[in-house]
């Protein structure tokens, strides 16, 4: 099945030149996920009542790290801050993990289901559906409430998960889990981090590491012999998701949930330097494939620098 313009919609046939390729990464990531998948109800420590001598996050990752502010606030300050900001940056994962869903939902509608890809895509759906309650289990734990989009941000998600397909969809889902990763991979390894929570990075590093990959080969293959229009157009779309995505991760309510002056934690975090040149350095190697495959454009480099991710 082909989308208006003639390209091969995602969730469709495979890549005209590279079929067999891409059943052989689905049956490679079907395979990986009957081998090492986790069940977050007996994985994760949820009796354990919360240990507020510990981080919800590694503190460099806070939004205020290195300021003014961070330096005046007490540890304790400083550790509740932080896991306010671990529960919001799941919080706005939960978000967008039911946008992906629903993508790949709609568009495997009606396909093949002998087709490895159908099955690893309703494999994905199960995992992300895990990720979801797991990650708001955590927040409720981490004593947090619960923190949604603003209502602009959530119709933005409605109206890109009904038009979006093929690359601008994947490679939307690729930036989000790729920032996601790249901060869970500190986290997980940090033991000033609260035990429950490194155990759920893990479990989503682990397991996200399977989805990115679907999404860069789909992504890839959906862009070879995209014409230069459309690879402007889907540049710009996917960036300005991702804008939307990275600025809606951290809500500006948890300085106020966290004990904080409100109004000056949020101007020193968006002056923040430091936390600006963490997801810089940690999102090049995202910046690159991006660019590789055609999706990184002056046009679409305005929203990725707005972003900090370049």
């Amino acid at each position: 099945m082909t989308s208006r313009d003639g390209a091969p919609k995602l969730g469709g046939n495979a890549a005209a030149d590279a079929p067999t390729e891409r059943q052989d990464v689905a049956r490679r990531l079907l395979d990986s996920s009957e081998t090492l998948s986790y069940d977050p109800v007996r994985e994760v420590d949820w009796e354990t009542p919360l240990d507020t001598a510990y981080h919800g996050a590694s503190p460099e990752w806070s939004t205020l790290y290195g300021t003014g502010y961070w330096a005046d606030m007490t540890p304790e300050q400083q550790r509740e801050l932080t896991r306010q900001e671990a529960a919001s940056v799941a919080s706005t994962g939960i978000w967008f993990e039911m946008i992906l869903q629903q993508m790949m939902l709609r568009d495997f509608y009606a396909k093949d289901p002998t087709d490895p890809a159908f099955q690893w895509a309703l494999t994905e759906i199960a995992d992300e559906c895990r990720h979801s309650i797991m990650f708001a289990r955590g927040a409720a734990k981490l004593r947090a409430p619960a923190y949604r989009p603003s209502r602009v941000t959530i119709e933005l998600g409605r109206a890109f998960k009904t038009i979006a397909f093929g690359e601008a969809a994947y490679a939307a889902i690729l930036v989000a889990e790729e920032v996601l990763d790249v901060m869970q991979r500190d986290w997980m390894r940090d033991e000033r981090v609260v035990p429950f929570v490194r155990t759920v990075n893990n479990i989503h590093v682990v397991e996200e590491s399977r989805h990115m990959r679907f999404a860069r080969e789909e992504a890839r293959a959906r862009m070879k012999g995209a014409g230069r229009l459309r690879k402007q157009i889907n540049a710009v779309v996917v960036a300005a998701a991702s804008y939307v995505i990275v600025r809606s991760m951290v809500s500006k309510q948890v300085y106020a949930n966290a004990g904080l002056d409100a109004d000056r934690a949020i101007r020193e975090a968006k002056a923040n330097e430091h936390h600006k040149s963490l997801l810089r350095s940690g999102c090049s190697g995202l910046m690159e494939f991006l660019d590789s495959a055609g999706l990184l454009t002056k046009a679409s480099a305005w929203f990725y620098k707005r972003a900090n991710l370049i």
